[in-house]
């Protein structure tokens, strides 16, 4: 890696394929999926590489690039990965190809693939900026491809669906873009009028008042609750992931939404620590609403779509949890929950889209019995429903397990009502399933075709990932935490928010310490004697 811009790569690669395919002739369409495909698999090596290579000791950022861009205003093209963004990357890499092979566009390929890859551009670029102007750029960047994809080639509603998330995403975005600005211009003026928008620089050495410090954060946090989104700001999301065609609600729920999440830990606890502090109560309420009333909404959905979509909601609310608990564990699984619902969500989404491909319904009760006449499809389905549930094994009870048992030491009452949001989850779910694969099928039902061999392909690399997480998830959590665990100081030491020493050395360290603080006092008195 020494030398090669790899960060720079990973950004500017699906932009070129985006321009490749704008420029091919509409003469060789044959060639379209073909290219786009090869470029996110050229992406994805990319990424696997940047994962290969990545430092597990090291806390900070890493492959850092540093470019001046404006530099009269101290914008540059700044980027860097560490272990809270690194997976979400690499899950970035992961899903598009799957999206491409899983789901063709029906019709106009050559610009649906285009705004596909250059979603992904700005995708990446937004989870690897360190400059507050570069994010903001790339975090608008990204809804114009999803707009598109959306009103050109989702279903009977899409363009209210489009034209609504786009609105409601623009609205918090200018939200931000005043945050943005605000933050950087006073920061200047704490630092003799010199202009910055580094993202490190503002963290370590700003010095906002408590009152400046939380209206800047409150800017910040309303465009992240849109895009998580966070109740009561969800009603998008239903709307979008519904109505988008099944290549953009796997984007959609496994990526996209990580922008929120994402940024209210890389920009709100980190930028405004003791802001974020004080602000976590309404936002861990929040968050425990969001999975109270994802889960009570899903189980009352008609539709197989918005069962997942609304659940979604639910299971945003549990990072919101954990990042706002702000305790190691709690955010630690915070971050990890993100890559999981990626993985679980983007697989649900792709299965209900091969289904609607069969039968052209999404309507629950025009299915039924499926498990008869297809058990592979239905044994996918149940592996990745399962990760949804959390059930343990599975990479969905990681996060969740964790999330629950670091939220319990800081925020105990918000944990225990959302553990009720796992048992709601079950029941959503399962009782989804029940009514779509048992039971006798219907005369419509029963040509429903068995999971044929290029679906297993598209699939079989998010179930192993399920299995592997839910298994083995050390390295995983050996790459997040030191970065975890460095955010964490960071907003000991700029806030009066401490963690609990439990959280920081663990029940058995803490158990042993008196016993051993006896025996050495007995030593003493015995020499003494």
């Amino acid at each position: 890696m020494d030398g090669f811009p790899i960060l720079t790569a990973i950004i500017v690669l699906p932009a070129v394929a985006a321009l490749v395919l704008a420029l091919l002739p509409r003469s060789r369409g044959e060639l379209v999926r073909p290219v786009a495909v090869a470029f996110t698999v050229g992406e994805l090596a990319l990424t696997v590489s940047l994962l290969a290579s990545f430092e597990t000791s090291d806390a900070g950022f890493q492959f850092t690039s540093f470019h001046p861009w404006i530099e009269e205003w101290g914008i540059a093209w700044n980027l860097g990965v560490d272990g809270i963004s690194l997976f979400l990357v690499v899950l970035t890499g992961v899903l598009f190809p799957l999206a491409l092979l899983g789901a063709d566009p029906h019709h106009d390929a050559k610009p649906y693939m285009a705004w596909m890859l250059l979603l992904e551009a700005g995708l990446m670029g937004a989870f690897l900026s360190l400059d507050l102007f570069l994010f903001f750029v790339f975090f608008e960047i990204v809804l114009v491809p999803m707009y598109f994809l959306i009103g050109g080639w989702g279903y009977a509603d899409r363009v209210y669906a489009a034209v609504k998330f786009f609105l409601f995403t623009m609205a918090g975005s200018a939200f931000m873009l005043v945050g943005v600005l605000a933050t950087a211009f006073l920061f200047s003026e704490q630092n003799g009028g010199q202009l910055t928008f580094d993202l490190v620089t503002i963290a370590e050495q700003g010095d906002f008042a408590p009152t400046t410090a939380r209206w800047l954060f409150a800017s910040f946090a309303i465009a992240f609750a849109v895009k998580v989104p966070i109740f009561p700001l969800h009603t998008w999301l239903p709307h979008a992931h519904t109505q988008a065609p099944t290549a953009g609600s796997v984007i959609l729920a496994g990526v996209m939404l990580k922008l929120g999440t994402y940024g209210l830990v890389r920009f709100g606890l980190f930028l405004f620590p003791e802001a974020a502090n004080w602000f976590a109560p309404a936002l861990l309420t929040l968050g425990v609403i969001g999975i109270t009333y994802g889960a009570i909404v899903a189980t009352m959905q008609k539709d197989l779509k918005q069962v997942i979509a609304y659940s979604s909601v639910a299971h945003l609310g549990f990072i919101v949890l954990g990042t706002f608990a702000l305790t190691r564990q709690s955010l630690t699984g915070g971050v990890l929950q993100m890559i999981n619902h990626g993985l679980s969500t983007g697989a649900l989404f792709l299965l209900v889209g091969f289904i609607v491909e069969r039968r052209h319904t999404r309507e629950i009760s025009a299915l039924n019995g499926l498990q008869k006449v297809a058990p592979v499809f239905a044994a996918v389905f149940t592996v990745v429903m399962m990760s949804s549930i959390a059930v343990p094994g599975l990479n969905g009870f990681v996060g969740e397990f964790l999330i629950l048992i670091g939220g319990f030491l800081t925020a105990r009452w918000w944990v225990v009502v959302a553990a009720f949001g796992v048992v709601f989850a079950a029941l959503y779910l399962l009782w989804a399933y029940q009514r779509v694969f048992h039971g006798e099928p219907s005369e419509e039902n029963e040509g429903f075709a068995e999971l044929h061999w290029k679906e297993g392909l598209v699939l079989a690399p998010l179930v192993a990932l399920i299995v592997f997480i839910g298994v083995y998830p050390k390295p995983m959590l050996e790459r997040i935490e030191p970065s975890v665990e460095r955010l964490i100081l960071h907003v000991e030491r700029r806030s009066d928010y401490e963690e609990p020493e439990v959280a920081e050395r663990g029940p058995i360290e803490l158990e042993q310490e008196p016993g051993e603080e006896s025996e050495a006092a007995t030593e003493s008195e015995g020499e003494g004697g």
